[in-house]
């Protein structure tokens, strides 16, 4: 494919209704960029970071930053990606470290592959690209869930304000992830390609849910990263930078309520060392393997 070709097809999101559309696109894109870039530029400050460049049919657009050590090379995903669908239809026999990280490398190849294509759309549709990223982040994220076998949609749940035991009225919340078991809702989830201006709005919605209903729903979100390009003094110099506010995530923790699931493909360094943020904070893995089904099993 063409980079007109890729950008065509990830403009229009009914092109993404499968995981395996998903994991097609990425491939065509990795094929794309293994021998059509005007160049790879390494971040000056971390330099696992890469920020891919476009030729002519691009704009010489930079992309957002890419993350080495996560995004696979068209050959490793082609490896990948075979594996990938064999631990999606059975996590539990499945199960071990590489696998685990072979399954946060892929989500992340492959929902970067979509951003990255966005990239190189005109300054001035720059919202657009952002929009569409994100909207197919949260749509993928679902397909997954979905596929490894819980009932999660989309869509407006109505709280019922109980007053004095007794419901009063409803409330109406829009909502990424709904997880229900049989009629029973279990969980709601936010999916986000950034916590960027976002973060304070799930922990209230946590707050104001369980404190309207008299319940303890759990709430959880899903993050793509917390990095983005920081362009230098000189010319062509770039850098990154955190989008991350842990000052905000702890207070909010600490002083209104703990999340019961923050989940990053990219996750940043203090979310491991930091006491707070490591006992709150985990890789996507933990999501599919682990907590969702603690959640599902909770009263």
């Amino acid at each position: 494919m063409t980079l007109k070709q890729l950008l065509k097809k990830a403009t229009d999101k009914t092109n993404f209704q499968t995981v395996q559309h998903y994991i097609d696109f990425s491939s065509a894109y990795l094929d794309f960029i293994a021998e059509n870039l005007q160049a790879v530029i390494v971040s000056q400050n971390e330099n696992h970071y890469q920020f891919y460049q476009y030729k002519k049919e691009g704009n010489f657009n930079v992309t957002r930053p890419i993350n080495s050590s996560l995004m696979y090379e068209s050959n490793q995903f082609d490896r990948a990606k075979k594996k990938f669908k064999k631990i999606i239809a059975n996590l539990e026999e499945n199960d071990s470290k590489e696998t685990r990280q072979m399954l946060n490398n892929a989500v992340y190849t492959i929902q970067q592959s979509i951003g990255a294509t966005l990239d190189a759309l005109p300054a001035n549709r720059s919202n657009t690209a952002r929009k569409i990223a994100g909207d197919l982040f949260e749509r993928f994220i679902r397909l997954l869930l979905h596929d490894v076998g819980v009932d999660c949609t989309s869509g407006v749940v109505n709280i019922p304000v109980i007053i004095n035991g007794e419901e009063a009225f409803k409330m109406s919340y829009q909502h990424d992830l709904i997880i229900k078991h049989g009629e029973i809702l279990k969980a709601i989830g936010s999916v986000k390609t950034s916590s960027k201006d976002r973060l304070d709005k799930i922990f209230i919605d946590k707050f104001l849910y369980n404190k309207l209903t008299e319940t303890s729903v759990p709430h959880f979100a899903v993050f793509l990263n917390d990095i983005q390009r920081k362009n230098g003094r000189s010319k062509g110099k770039y850098g990154v930078s955190a989008t991350f506010l842990p000052g905000h995530f702890k207070g909010y923790t600490v002083k209104l309520n703990p999340l019961d699931g923050v989940y990053y493909c990219d996750i940043r360094p203090n979310m491991l060392t930091d006491a707070i943020l490591k006992d709150s904070i985990k890789t996507f893995d933990c999501l599919l393997f682990d907590d969702i089904w603690s959640m599902l099993k909770s009263k």
